[in-house]
């Protein structure tokens, strides 16, 4: 049998058995989150109820509902599915003013309502698939709106809550009745505040309430949350022409791997000693252009988190704007060899204090960008670096 309907079927049980006792509950002096007296906040949690339409959720017996219409003047509907948890609610409050007690699925009779100012469930939300009651909370809630949900958290037999968004069976108990067996989403305060958040709310705070009794296991959390602002139409954007634009840029990465050999260099055969990188292609990062140049180049692996990008240089060569992102690799893997077809090979390690004359004009940036004080010539370049204050951006020269 599906979840729900256990748990529809459990709680028309339940409510029968209280009709045939003839009990209701008395209107409480404040709301109270927990079955046990004076433990947690009160009806404040829900902010200023006067005037304004508010959703029970899972009312009962509905003495929840009209102590907020009678002690608060708040408009109140309670919403519940049992015919027989329905029935004691009306057969007691029907004439309360300020009720209205609804026999339905909340979910249906949310997508037909006027939105509410505010909602609240004690205890009640965890039998229902979260991932049909929020949407659907959402929707019947105008923004901004709290949603305050009482939920249980540990069981009297001290199982604490689940780590996946899934039912367990939790019993309810009732004087000396048979146990009524239901299916309980049971989640852990992460898991609600995600759930949450994906369906629109902002989660102000999570408390656990434990019963008073030390010697007791049963806790439960308290969750407030806020309806968020619907979130406006998704702006369009076009190019200017079906034409590329004009090319004017060159966009590139250098990698620094530094190891107790030195740095690594290559020769590219034009003849410069070069670092390793390349031109970084459509669609990737500038440290995923690191890692692909880096394999291509010399057969060694890392990671994206091996990566640490230092900054942008930017100059001019013959009119085109070349923009270069120095990065500095910590670890990597692999055998370090001269690749084929590869512009750039015979890798090798060079001490820092016996650099290499003809370093290529990059790497040699790239290089005093990271060791100011390495004695290195090159044209000037300006560096932005991306870590620290960027404000700091300064012209890297080489040295007089």
């Amino acid at each position: 049998m599906p979840a729900e309907d256990t748990n529809t079927r459990a709680w028309q049980i339940y409510g029968q058995r209280q009709l045939d006792r003839a009990y209701t509950p008395p209107i409480p002096d404040r709301l109270g989150w927990t079955p046990w007296e004076g433990i947690g906040p009160g009806t404040e949690v829900l902010g200023d109820v006067t005037g304004r339409r508010v959703l029970d959720i899972g009312s009962g017996a509905g003495h929840h509902a009209v102590h907020l219409a009678q002690a608060h003047g708040a408009r109140v509907t309670g919403i519940e599915l049992s015919p027989t948890q329905h029935e004691r609610a009306v057969s007691v409050h029907a004439d309360v003013d300020g009720v209205d007690f609804v026999q339905a699925d909340v979910t249906e009779y949310l997508a037909g309502a006027e939105p509410f100012d505010a909602a609240y469930a004690i205890g009640t939300l965890a039998f229902m698939d979260p991932h049909r009651s929020l949407p659907a909370l959402r929707d019947g809630l105008r923004p901004g709106a709290p949603l305050i949900l009482s939920l249980l958290h540990t069981d009297l037999h001290g199982r604490g809550p689940s780590t996946e968004v899934a039912p367990r069976e939790q019993m309810i108990l009732l004087r000396d009745d048979p146990p009524l067996p239901t299916q309980m989403w049971v989640l852990a305060p992460h898991l609600w505040e995600d759930l949450l958040t994906s369906y629109g709310f902002r989660v102000e705070a999570i408390d656990l309430l434990p019963q008073p009794d030390e010697s007791a296991t049963v806790v439960q959390q308290l969750i407030r949350a806020r309806r968020l602002p619907t979130r406006p139409a998704r702006v369009s954007s076009r190019p200017r022409s079906t034409r590329a634009p004009a090319a004017h840029a060159a966009v590139g990465v250098g990698a620094i791997l530094h190891s107790e050999q030195g740095i690594l260099l290559g020769r590219h055969r034009r003849g410069t000693l070069e670092l390793p990188g390349g031109s970084v292609e459509a669609g990737e990062s500038f440290a995923e252009a690191v890692i692909r140049e880096l394999g291509e180049e010399t057969g060694l692996i890392a990671r994206t988190a091996d990566v640490r990008l230092l900054g942008t240089l930017v100059d001019h060569v013959e009119g085109v704007l070349r923009v270069t992102v120095g990065a500095l690799v910590h670890a990597w893997r692999g055998q370090l060899a001269t690749q084929p077809d590869e512009s750039v090979g015979d890798w090798a390690w060079h001490p820092l204090d016996q650099l290499p004359d003809g370093l290529f004009v990059c790497s040699a940036q790239i290089l005093t960008s990271w060791r100011t004080d390495l004695p290195i010539d090159h044209t000037p370049a300006y560096f932005t670096p991306y870590v620290g204050d960027t404000s700091d951006a300064t012209t890297v020269d080489g040295p007089a």
